[in-house]
């Protein structure tokens, strides 16, 4: 694929004084012609590429651009390695591609195997299992809308249904509680706005640039109010959903309950969505105090109940 062999090139122009372009292009097997146009691309790309002819001559990152390789300890390496590896997976572009080449370029020989197998033994796969396909294309598109200081068009649905059109200057992307957000200032409501990708629709970058402003950073910490909001309530669980629990109950909060159940007490939160999650577990899990949570789960499956009847 050309963006391998252009990381590869740059791999290489980092590592060594110059090179040719008849060698680069026996390198990798293809034309000189085809090593111009990638040398051209990675100089598009902000990398200051030199080119001379004649004796002597051949292809060059310059100098000043080059970074003494002895800074960085393997340590550093490694949690470098280690970050842009992970990152790449989700946010792509050439500057991750570039900054991944130039950290790979620092690495003594006799000291790679060591340093790429420390650096994997973190891996951070931002990717659901299944999910919402059009998040990866918001990514892009927001991104390439926070390095240009474009605005975006977009159609948000807020958690009761409600549709609404939204023209912001895009200022963060946050990733929190296994989902992407894109901190905002928006100028429907002429304030910063924190907004889920799932939730938005017809994703447009416009043509219109903005000013940045010192932007608003969202508020994300919310364990303090959660504490304050957060009752234990206790159920009882067959062993098969057990998996799901521990997300969000620690296995210290369990006791065995005969062969096949669990007693948990659980932390909840008094929501539809925390009321939600215990019916997804369908009869796997019974609600044993106290009253009052018991009797309102209790309506909610009369209610589901109702819309299948054939009455």
């Amino acid at each position: 694929m050309k963006i391998d062999r252009l990381v590869s090139i740059i791999m290489v122009l980092l590592e060594k004084q110059r090179i040719s372009a008849q060698e680069l292009a026996k390198m990798f097997e293809v034309s000189t012609r085809t090593i111009y146009r990638d040398i051209e691309a990675i100089s598009m790309a902000g990398i200051p590429v030199l080119a001379t002819s004649g004796s002597g001559g051949g292809i060059e990152i310059m100098k000043d651009y080059k970074v003494d390789k002895k800074i960085f300890s393997t340590d550093d390496l490694s949690a470098l390695l280690m970050g842009l590896f992970n990152i790449s997976g989700m946010v792509r572009g050439s500057e991750v591609a570039n900054a991944l080449a130039k950290v790979k370029s620092f690495i003594p020989s006799e000291k790679a195997k060591s340093i790429e197998f420390r650096a994997s033994q973190i891996y951070i796969d931002l990717t659901p299992w299944e999910g919402n396909a059009s998040v990866k294309n918001a990514l892009e598109i927001i991104k390439k809308a926070l390095q240009e200081n474009m605005l975006l068009i977009f159609t948000y649905i807020d958690g009761h249904g409600t549709k609404t059109s939204r023209t912001v200057e895009p200022y963060q992307l946050v990733f929190k509680s296994r989902a992407w957000y894109v901190q905002t200032f928006c100028r429907l409501k002429n304030d910063y706005r924190l907004f889920r990708l799932s939730r938005m629709t017809e994703l447009k970058m416009l043509e219109e640039t903005f000013t940045p402003r010192e932007y608003q950073k969202p508020f994300l910490d919310f364990e303090e109010t959660a504490r304050s909001l957060q009752t234990d309530i206790k159920i009882r669980i067959h062993k098969s959903v057990l998996d799901r629990i521990l997300d969000f109950c620690p296995y210290e909060r369990l006791s065995q309950d005969g062969e096949d159940y669990y007693l948990a007490d659980y932390p909840f939160f008094d929501s539809d969505y925390y009321y939600d999650m215990l019916l997804s577990l369908g009869d796997k899990c019974e609600i044993l105090e106290p009253a009052h949570v018991r009797e309102k789960l209790k309506q909610k499956i009369k209610n589901l109940a109702e819309i299948y009847s054939d009455s």
